[in-house]
C-alpha cells in the first residue's frame, strides 16, 4: 500500500500545509473524559465511541502533535476513518492542550511517556478482552515509540503506528531552524509562547525556571525554548540533555509491540538522516518511507478530491489484528 502523490502534490510544503488549509473539522460531540494522573495533575481525553460499542469493541488511543488537539486535521480525519472501520477511538491530549490550563508549572514534551503509560494502562484496565491500539503523529509519534521501546511487554497495546516521528530531536529542532522550515518554528513556537505567558499568571515561573516574563517574546527558535523551559522545568540540565534522552531512534531496537512506522524522505520538519538504519529496529517494527508525503501529509487523490493516505493506511494495519482474531475462532 505505497504512497503516490498526484503531480500537483509532490510539493513537500503542499502536502504539509494542505489539510491545514482547507479541512473542516468532521467530527464533534466527543464524550470528554478528564483523567487523573498521578502526580495529582489531569488530561482531558476525546472520546468517540461507535454506536454499538461494547468491552470488547477495538479502541484506538491518538496522540497528537505539538500544540496539537483533537481539532487538529489529522486527527479529526484519522478520527473518522477509525469510527468508518469500527474503531472507537479518544484522543489523549497533552497537558494543557485541550484548551484548559494544567495544574502544575510543567507541561509536556517529546519524550514525557508516563502520563501515555497511565492512561493506556487505565484504558486496558477498564477494557480487559478489547484490543487496544495506538497512533501518535509528530511529537506524539516520536513520544509512542520512546514508550514502546521503554515498558516493551508490558506496555498494554495490540499494535502502535508513528506518523513523521522526529526521531532526533536535535537534528530536528536544527533542521526547522533552517530556511523555509522557519515559517513552521514561528508558528509553532507563537503557541508554545503563548502558552508559557499563561503560566507566568498561575506560577512563580521567573523562580522555577529563571526566566522573567518579558524574555519569552525574545525567544527564536526550539533550541532556545527548550533550552530555557522545557528542560528546566522537566528536570533536564539543558535542551540537549533533553534531546538526547528524549529522541525515539535509540529505543527502537527494543520494542515488542508491532509497529508500524510511516515517514516522508520530504518530511521539511526534518532531515532525511534522522531515519534509523534497519539494525536499529526491532523484528517488531515495520518501516514504511515514501519519497514524499510532507509531514503528517501523505494527500493523494487530487487537490480538487484529496485522500489522506496515511489515515487509511493506519486503519488498514489495526484491521489486520482484527482480522487474526477472527481466523484463529474459525
Amino acid at each position: 500500500m505505497n504512497f503516490k502523490p498526484s503531480i500537483l502534490l509532490k510539493n513537500r510544503h503542499v502536502q504539509t500545509v494542505y489539510a491545514s488549509l482547507y479541512r473542516r473539522v468532521l467530527v464533534k460531540n466527543f464524550e470528554i473524559e478528564t483523567f487523573t494522573l498521578s502526580d495529582g495533575d489531569f488530561l482531558e481525553c476525546y472520546w468517540k465511541k461507535i454506536d454499538n460499542h461494547t468491552k470488547m469493541s477495538p479502541v484506538v488511543i491518538l496522540f497528537h502533535g505539538l500544540a496539537g488537539s483533537y481539532k487538529s486535521p489529522y486527527i479529526q480525519g484519522t478520527v473518522k476513518e477509525l469510527k468508518e472501520a469500527g474503531f472507537s477511538s479518544v484522543v489523549m491530549h497533552f497537558r494543557g492542550c485541550s484548551g484548559k490550563q494544567n495544574l502544575k508549572p510543567r507541561s509536556y514534551h517529546s519524550g514525557d511517556t508516563q502520563d501515555a503509560f497511565e492512561f493506556i494502562q487505565a484504558v486496558s484496565k477498564r477494557y480487559p478482552r478489547a484490543k487496544i491500539f495506538a497512533v501518535g503523529f509528530s511529537l506524539g509519534a516520536n513520544m509512542l515509540l520512546k514508550l514502546l521501546g521503554e515498558k516493551r511487554s508490558t506496555c498494554k497495546l495490540t499494535a502502535a503506528v508513528a506518523v513523521s516521528a522526529p526521531m532526533l530531536l536535535d537534528k530536528c529542532a536544527t533542521h526547522i531552524n533552517k530556511g523555509f522550515a522557519k515559517f513552521y518554528q514561528k508558528i509553532l513556537l507563537k503557541d508554545l509562547k503563548r502558552d508559557l505567558e499563561k503560566k507566568y499568571e498561575s506560577f512563580n515561573m521567573q523562580q522555577i525556571i529563571s526566566l522573567q516574563q518579558n524574555e519569552i517574546k525574545k525567544i527564536k527558535n526550539f533550541w532556545e525554548f527548550d533550552n530555557v523551559y522545557t528542560a528546566p522545568v522537566h528536570g533536564f540540565c539543558s535542551a540537549q540533555e533533553y534531546y538526547t534522552k528524549s529522541s525515539s531512534r535509540q529505543f527502537l531496537k527494543f520494542i515488542s509491540v508491532p509497529t508500524l512506522v510511516i515517514h516522508a524522505q520530504d518530511d521539511p520538519f526534518m532531515p532525511p538522516d534522522i531515519l534509523p538504519k534497519y539494525n536499529e529496529i526491532s523484528s517488531a517494527v515495520e518501516l514504511e518511507v515514501s519519497e514524499f508525503g510532507g509531514h503528517v501529509g501523505f494527500v493523494s487523490g487530487s487537490i480538487f478530491r484529496p485522500q489522506y493516505w496515511a489515515e487509511k493506511r493506519v486503519v488498514s494495519f489495526f484491521k489486520t489484528f482484527l482480522q487474526q482474531e477472527v481466523q484463529k475462532d474459525i
